[in-house]
């Protein structure tokens, strides 16, 4: 890889083709300057032969290092022969460059809005997310330095109005931390009423997928768990012999403790422990892909296309809108769930009313004969109801 004639650089791109009579030469673009070079063009120094260029300097460092040192010298002493020593570009381009970055500036500017993230406390899943947000800006046209190019490129964006909030958000961030401000589109996203499977769909898209992704359903289904939370279970967070798993909240949740059936323990005893997290050290991505490929397949095989509405936080949603219908009791479903407000947790009522109206309440019902008797019932999950003919009847929602 040559360097640039124009000021010294390594960090080089290529350029695509240029025709000429003797083939095609390949072209470059320097990161630093942004000068298009090709690869014949030879350093013009009064010094040298014709055939010496910039493929020489690269393979000799300290040549490279004399010839900047020269370069600098004539530029300060000999004006008239620094124009000899690289193609210059005309000062209209030179302007055009100062005033719209390069991508190369963009994409290095993304970098270290990473690593700003990373020391503000953000969290890994939001640091990836919001670092792929500004990549996709600056692949459709934008220029992030600009707030009203960001705001043309979102607006021409077939998006949701909710991913259009989203990035704004992102990009606001950005403009924090390079010390500017702007004034926000008013994108207002619109919530809508979730997909609510029937467990036997849920069941068979378990089914279908292999020991790992399995595993990794049933605990989303049983505990009701973000997919990111479950995808950062650890072993050590999960007793065995008390059949319970202990949950590391995320987005500001309270953490939450379950018991969860034989059927999921020996699901996940089952599991090679290759790493210190349950599903292994692979990113969510290949995790969310991996089940995306079995969810067509096992829709296709049993021409359900309602199995394709699934997704991870649908086991969610299913899980707190079953436990409303069955308890009536919307704090439990708030702590069981981890919200701080109960306002997040109205939304199940509306769903349990909505598909379980005109279903009749059903009951497995109980008789203790001895106090011995009511406790366990009670501790069961049972309430009791009323006494009759000297004894207790208890009863729990099926």
């Amino acid at each position: 890889m040559p360097c640039c004639p124009s000021c010294y650089s390594l960090r080089i791109w290529k350029d695509g083709l240029r025709q000429t009579g003797q083939g095609e030469i390949q072209r470059y673009l320097c990161r630093e300057c942004g000068y298009r070079f090709s690869e014949t063009s030879p350093l013009e120094f009064n010094d040298s032969s014709p055939s010496e260029g910039c493929q020489s300097i690269h393979t000799n460092p300290l040549k490279r290092q004399l010839t900047i040192t020269l370069h600098r010298r004539i530029s300060a002493h000999q004006p008239t022969g620094a124009k000899n020593l690289a193609r210059q570009q005309p000062e209209e381009q030179k302007a055009a460059g100062a005033t719209k970055p390069t991508t190369a500036d963009m994409k290095e500017k993304i970098v270290e809005f990473s690593f700003w993230m990373l020391k503000q406390g953000y969290r890994e899943s939001t640091i990836i997310m919001r670092t792929q947000q500004m990549k996709v800006l600056v692949k459709r046209g934008a220029n992030i330095f600009d707030p009203e190019s960001v705001k043309e490129t979102i607006a021409r964006q077939p998006w949701k109005e909710s991913r259009k909030a989203i990035v704004v958000n992102t990009y606001t961030s950005f403009l924090s931390m390079i010390g500017s401000t702007w004034t926000p589109p008013g994108y207002q996203p619109v919530r809508k009423l979730p997909f609510i499977p029937t467990e036997l769909e849920i069941d068979q898209l378990i089914a279908g997928c292999g020991k790992k992704t399995a595993a990794f359903l049933q605990t989303l289904k049983e505990t009701a768990m973000r997919a990111g939370e479950a995808q950062n279970l650890e072993w050590s967070d999960i007793d065995m012999e008390r059949r319970v798993l202990r949950v590391t909240p995320e987005k500001n949740s309270d953490p939450r403790v379950f018991k969860v059936s034989d059927k999921l323990i020996r699901m996940l005893d089952a599991l090679p422990r290759k790493s210190k997290r349950v599903f292994g050290e692979r990113g969510f991505r290949s995790c969310r892909a991996t089940f995306c490929e079995t969810r067509k397949r096992v829709a296709e095989k049993l021409q359900n296309p309602r199995i394709l509405q699934i997704h991870f936080h649908t086991f969610r949603h299913w899980k707190a809108t079953m436990l409303y219908h069955q308890t009536k009791d919307i704090l439990y479903v708030m702590k069981f769930l981890g919200h701080k407000s109960v306002k997040n947790t109205m939304l199940y009522i509306q769903l349990a009313e909505v598909l379980f109206e005109g279903t009749a309440d059903e009951f497995i019902t109980r008789v203790a004969k001895t106090v011995r008797a009511a406790r366990a019932l009670l501790e069961a999950g049972f309430e009791y109801v009323t006494d009759m003919d000297g004894l207790k009847i208890f009863r729990k929602r099926k």
